[in-house]
Parts: structure tokens; sequence; C-alpha cells
């Protein structure tokens, strides 16, 4: 099954996410895509650190993140991936159009084919104004796209709002 969570800053998507993996009974890979390239970075990375069980397997990736999930991959296990803008983000920055292309197919090819329960978690960008700046605008155009897509290979999509989640769509998972 592959699970979608999406919401903005502080909306309580992660914390959704790391409760549902909780609940699941099964083993847990974090696939944490953010890189500490800051002070303010470094402090949120802590933060997600010490929410999550000291049991799970970490597990960081910041580009190659198919290459990744298809290596972890096994029967019984649930991977939860946070966050996909941030994966984005080292796509952009790493100013290779043709890299982030060959990654994103990547992502969409891999993600219908795995076997481990799959909860990915990213920030939706879309419903603010139109941002200044053209490597912006272009971050949220290309997430845009991303959730669009994601949401179609997703059985279960989730938005949420002021720590409230909001079922999207729900597929059964027979």
């Amino acid at each position: 099954m592959l699970q979608l969570i999406l919401g903005g800053a502080r909306s309580g998507k992660s914390r959704l996410a790391e409760q549902t993996a909780k609940e699941s009974g099964l083993s847990v890979v974090y696939v944490a895509t953010a890189q500490a390239l800051d002070e303010e970075m470094q402090q949120r990375i802590v933060h997600h650190q010490q929410q999550r069980p000291e049991h799970w397997y970490l597990c960081e990736e910041p580009i190659f993140l198919a290459d990744k999930l298809r290596q972890l991959d096994q029967e019984n296990q649930l991977i939860l991936v946070d966050c996909l803008t941030l994966w984005l983000s080292n796509l952009l920055l790493a100013e290779d159009l043709a890299l982030q292309q060959q990654q994103v197919e990547k992502l969409f090819d891999v993600l219908p084919k795995l076997k481990s329960k799959i909860i990915l978690v990213s920030n939706e960008t879309g419903l603010g104004v139109v941002p200044m700046g053209e490597i912006n605008r272009r971050f949220v155009d290309e997430a845009g796209r991303l959730h669009q897509v994601l949401g179609q290979l997703a059985h279960k999509v989730v938005f949420c709002v002021a720590g409230f989640p909001m079922i999207l769509k729900a597929e059964n998972e027979d």
C-alpha cells in the first residue's frame, strides 16, 4: 500500500505519518531526505530524530530515492519517506534538469512495484500566492506535478491542516 500525506509547514503531517507507522505493527525504515546544510536545518533534523522511536532503522538519501527504496524493499515492513519536497529541493539545487527528470521518473516507476508499505510525506506548496523568483516558482510547479502523479499512484492520500487529517482518497488495500 502506498500512502501520500500532504500538508503545509507544521500541519501535523509528519506526526500523522509516524503515528501510522507505529500503529502498523511492522518494522519501520525511516528514509530522511534532508541535508543539514545550515544550523536551522540541523535543529529541525534533531527535532525529528527526537520524535522517532530509536528502534526504527534510519536511512538518509537526499537524491537517489528510487534506488534506495528498491534497495530497502522487503515484505512485512513499512518505509516512511520524509519528505519529498526536501528531496525535490535537493534535485533542483543540483541544477541538473536531466538528473531531476530521471529521478522523478524512477520514483514513479518503482513505487507500484515495491512490496513494502510506503508512506510518503510532502509539503503542499500550491495553496499560497505565486512566489517571487524563478527558482521558487519552478519549485512550486514541480512539487505540484509530483503530487498530482503520486496522488494517482497512491492508495490513500491525506491532507493535514492544524493537526487534523482529511482523507482525499482511500482505496481498499486488498
